[in-house]
């Protein structure tokens, strides 16, 4: 398996993830066809890859079974390096449901149960049409860990922006919008997402029909609670970084306490690739990306894409979302998003003054 760019056609090994000639993220080549995935590379190397990992033939056995005399197994719709997606219909409700089957080693990792439970627990009062959260915790027969949650069909964000090449000013604004409203009914709550990115996001048409699509964040598996007791806390210590580094904030980076304003650094940096098709630091390596994002200032957006034709205006609001400091940024997704909006409208001249008189 390798790694190519789209962008120039050079290839890289498969750990590669931007090209070090243009900065364009690369495309998995598949080993049996050897034509580029649509899937960015990222996506497809955010789970380490477990030793302990079953064998296919396990996983293929799942489809058929009934698990815990509710939820009967279709097929398989996705995997990870330590998970399986499955399609299943819940026979209570006859809704269906996606159900992911997660390595058999996170059953004998107490903290990564406790931690799953918890989230289960907090699920119930997450509920919002842009957020797609975790319905059931369970365990197979054979000690498989299971998560069960609604079942989203679309778009993932990450495959539209690699299939655009960019999207434009006002769909962003508008999915923008959509996240920012699903992450502030979690932040409301407490709960931090830890692992924004574009492969966390599903683009899916309304239940209510008439053509019109939102954005919905998926998998919360790595929130926080920010108010959590000391019991809870050890499960989140200080220091232990989770997420994507892609996309993650510098105090993420630096193993620092979270709150609200490390998702909306996330937001920002996705804002800034759906509108370019790249991201706002540069590297060949993860590691020098991550590094860029601790001591350098992001690539301001009409440098990156002069030739797209962005406002000063909206340049300046994705700078102030991905400042270093989180008390320099917007202080909830709302707030960035209503900014992005007034940017791109007849409120862009003003955020530009407010900016200048700073």
């Amino acid at each position: 398996m390798s790694a190519r760019c789209p962008k120039c056609g050079a290839r890289y090994g498969a750990e590669a993830r931007f090209c070090p000639q243009d900065g364009t993220r690369l495309v998995i080549t598949s080993p049996i066809a050897g034509e580029a995935s649509p899937v960015p590379a990222s996506r497809r190397t955010t789970e380490p890859v477990s030793a302990d990992r079953p064998a296919m033939g396990e996983f293929a056995r799942m489809a058929g079974q009934l698990l815990e005399g509710r939820y009967r197994v279709e097929r398989k719709i996705g995997e990870g390096g330590m998970s399986f997606v499955y399609l299943a219909t819940d026979l209570q409700t006859s809704a269906r449901v996606a159900i992911k089957i997660l390595s058999p080693q996170i059953a004998h990792e107490k903290n990564a149960m406790a931690r799953l439970r918890r989230e289960a627990e907090l699920a119930g009062r997450l509920q919002h049409p842009n957020v797609c959260h975790i319905a059931a915790l369970g365990q197979t027969e054979g000690g498989m860990v299971f998560v069960v949650m609604p079942f989203v069909e679309g778009e993932l964000l990450c495959d539209r922006t690699m299939r655009l090449g960019h999207i434009t000013l006002e769909e962003t604004v508008r999915l923008v919008r959509d996240i920012s409203a699903g992450l502030e009914a979690a932040h409301q709550l407490g709960i931090i997402h830890r692992d924004l990115k574009p492969e966390n996001v599903m683009l899916c048409q309304d239940e209510q029909g008439g053509g019109t699509e939102r954005a919905v964040v998926m998998d919360f598996g790595l929130a926080k609670e920010r108010h959590v007791g000391s019991e809870v806390e050890k499960l989140t210590a200080t220091g232990i970084v989770l997420g994507t580094p892609e996309f993650m904030s510098p105090e993420q980076l630096r193993g620092k306490p979270l709150d609200a304003r490390s998702d909306v650094y996330a937001l920002a940096l996705m804002t800034y690739e759906m509108l370019t098709g790249k991201l706002p630091f540069d590297g060949s390596t993860q590691q020098d990306i991550m590094v860029a994002r601790l001591k350098s200032e992001p690539t301001p957006i009409r440098q990156k894409r002069p030739e797209l034709g962005f406002s000063a205006a909206i340049e300046k609001v994705l700078l102030k979302a991905m400042e270093r400091s989180p008390a320099e940024r917007y202080q909830t997704a709302p707030e960035f998003a209503d900014a992005l909006a007034d940017a791109a409208g007849n409120g862009g001249r003003k955020i530009l003054e407010r900016w200048l008189r700073r």
